[in-house]
């Protein structure tokens, strides 16, 4: 599968049918962290079919994960690492570490961010919906 990653644009929330994720954000959300000036979004694309996409939002020295979100008919296809990787390679670029909150019942996204030597560091507690705690989990850089 080629995916084709790039920058997220405003324009490209109008392909965006949020059905198509988890309960996510709304649109009107996504439209404020995209005129950010700390935000970065990446979409993944193939061809002109919107596949998932992610955001990061810095402060400091610190880069934070907002969201990876992937089409529910498009998992476990790697696209969710395809834009985990290009989000750490952007927080690379002028940040010591990049953290992120999990919902402590999403097994394959636990897995995913351990693949990438993320590591536990604390909890949140009734973060998701006011029911369900996070897992803090952060990667750092030498």
């Amino acid at each position: 599968m080629d995916i084709l990653l790039s920058t997220l644009h405003l324009e490209d929330l109008e392909n965006i049918n949020l059905a198509d994720f988890d309960d996510f954000w709304t649109k009107s959300i996504l439209e404020n962290e995209l005129s950010s000036p700390t935000s970065t979004y990446l979409v993944a694309k193939q061809k002109d079919e919107i596949l998932g996409f992610a955001g990061l939002k810095f402060l400091l020295d610190e880069a934070h994960i907002t969201n990876i979100v992937v089409r529910k008919d498009k998992r476990n296809l790697k696209i969710g690492s395809a834009l985990l990787e290009a989000l750490i390679n952007k927080a690379k670029e002028n940040s010591t570490l990049i953290t992120l909150e999990v919902n402590e019942q999403n097994s394959p996204a636990i897995h995913l961010y351990q693949k990438y030597n993320f590591q536990i560091v604390g909890t949140r507690k009734k973060y998701y919906n006011n029911k369900f705690d996070a897992y803090i989990m952060t990667k750092y850089f030498n």
